[in-house]
């Protein structure tokens, strides 16, 4: 399932970071939460590297939704 809105994305993305936060993510701060596209798509980027599949799955979908939903050009 594609989410269809940023907000519901955003909170996706701040479940999926809590999930994995241990495993995937502990060389970032403890408090270390996305606020904008870029940082959700970084952290995203860390969870398809370092997490197991199912995490792969969620982390590349949301990405993708990021990356056709984004304004910011910098967003890769």
């Amino acid at each position: 399932m594609i989410p269809l809105d940023r907000t519901t994305v955003m909170e996706e993305v701040a479940l999926l970071v809590a999930e994995h936060r241990d495993r995937c993510l502990w060389f970032l701060a403890p408090n270390f939460q996305p606020t904008d596209d870029q940082s959700a798509m970084r952290a995203l980027r860390y969870i398809e590297r370092y997490g197991g599949k199912a995490a792969f799955e969620r982390a590349r979908t949301l990405r993708t939704w990021l990356q056709q939903h984004s304004s910011a050009d910098s967003v890769v």
